[in-house]
Formats: structure tokens, sequence, C-alpha cells
């Protein structure tokens, strides 16, 4: 994983918020809140929280005497999540490394992250810390994208990309988001975190979008494929956006788009 995969900042939160996430992130971020929720935890982490989805999703599943630690590595997109939350006396905003959490032992009831799995350097050390910060009896719920191929709109736009910097082709979508999903592989890093009861559910959505140009700009401008398109040249983001609306567009038209996008959730125990 390249260091600008992990760069949220500048007006990535905020069009990675408007845009983003109701186009990918807020089905499955439902699908965890119900998951989270289903055993009534008293104590609750979230890493990787982003923009805060799962948040907004979960908090008012909770109970009323419930603790809610929301953390996240990149302070920008910790801050833009608070924002959108609203006051509740039950959450903490933390900024904090999923690798090395600031926690004590056995201190949640349940430990959730929405899609950041795929950027831990290490994860069998980020998944031994949620492990550690857990009780007995206590779940680990994360999910992670399937392989590229199986989520449309993301296909489409690293290829249409990857036409105007042929000789070095900006790579984030496949390399990161997509890039960790096998499921032996998951399975065995959660094995050597210490983990004995692992389930895992593929769960196949629809993404929709108003047009393809919103596809585009939310995927080429809110997220860190955006760092690596001004890397290569700031002056081509606006034609590297417009060729991945026209190819969306060629294969769905030009009104309300709608894609496949697919994601494995896994439950871990012990």
């Amino acid at each position: 994983m390249a260091e600008s995969d992990k760069v949220f900042a500048g007006s990535i939160p905020k069009f990675y918020d408007t845009l983003m996430v109701p186009l990918i992130f807020e089905a499955y971020a439902a699908d965890m809140a119900a998951r989270v929720a289903a055993s009534s935890p008293g104590a609750v982490l979230e890493t990787a929280a982003g923009s805060g989805v799962v948040t907004r999703a979960l908090a008012p599943r909770l109970g009323a005497d419930a603790r809610y630690v929301v953390t996240d590595l990149n302070q920008p997109m910790l801050d833009y999540a608070a924002t959108r939350q609203g006051s509740d006396s039950r959450i903490e905003w933390r900024q904090a490394d999923a690798l090395d959490l600031p926690f004590e032992d056995a201190a949640f009831d349940v430990v959730c992250c929405q899609f950041g799995a795929m950027f831990f350097p290490d994860r069998v050390a980020g998944y031994a810390e949620a492990r550690r910060v857990l009780r007995a009896g206590g779940r680990f719920v994360f999910n992670v994208w399937d392989r590229i191929e199986e989520n449309a709109f993301a296909d489409d736009v690293t290829n249409a990309v990857a036409a105007v910097f042929p000789h070095d082709p900006p790579r984030f979508l496949a390399r990161t988001p997509h890039g960790y999903h096998d499921i032996a592989r998951i399975r065995e890093d959660l094995k050597r975190a210490g983990f004995t009861g692992i389930e895992i559910e593929t769960r196949e959505e629809v993404s929709r979008a108003a047009s393809a140009r919103e596809v585009a700009t939310a995927y080429c401008q809110g997220t860190p494929l955006r760092n690596e398109i001004e890397t290569r040249d700031a002056s081509l983001l606006q034609l590297a956006t417009d060729r991945a609306t026209q190819a969306i567009a060629s294969d769905r038209g030009e009104g309300p788009v709608a894609g496949k996008i697919q994601a494995h959730v896994i439950v871990a125990t012990g």
C-alpha cells in the first residue's frame, strides 16, 4: 500500500461523505449496525470510522447507558464525522491507530470496523489489538470489499483512469480497497491473531447514483485515487473524471445509473 492510500484530507472528506457514502457505504453500514446492536452491547469501539456512516446508523440502536468510542487514524475524517453526528453524550471521539489502540484489555463488548482492515499495514496486528480490547465472549465485526471485478463502478473507473495515464496507471482502488478479498487469507490472518470462531458472509448490494458524473466524481475526487491522479499531473484531474464519466455512461446510460457492489462481512470471536 502506498502512503498516499491512507491520506484522507483536504476536500476528500466532504466528497467522500456526500458522494461515496450514499453510493456504496450506506447499505453495508445499516447491516453492520444491526449486527453490532443485536447483542445489546454496553461498550462498543469503532475503528477506522471514516466520515461516520456506521456511527450514524449504530448510535440510535444502542442503549441509553452504552459507551461508544469512535476512532480513526485520520483526524480530518474524524472531525468531519463529529460535525455530522450531533451531540450525544454516549459517544467519545478519539484519534487512534487500530494497530496500537490506547485502551485497556477487555474494555469492550464489540469492536467494529467498516471497510478499514484493507488499510491496515499489518492486519494480524490490527486483529490482535481488536481481540485484546474485547471482553470474554466479545465480537469483532468488520467488512472488506470483494475483488474489484465484482464491484462494477470501481472497475470502470480504474480502467478509464488508467487510459489517461497508460505508462503509470493509478491502481489505488484495485490495490487497497479491493486488494484484500481472499477469504482463506482473511481466515488465516484472524486465526494468527488468536480468533477461533470466524463467520464470513459475502453480500451483494446495488450501488445507485443520479448520474455517471456523480459516480466518477465520487471515486476520482472523494477517495485517495485523487492523490494518485494529482501526483502524476494535477491538471488532468478533471480529464480523468470526464473519462470515468464517459466509461460509466457508455455502459449504463446518461440518466440514473446502477452497478453491482460486493463485500465480505466477518464476525470473529474467541
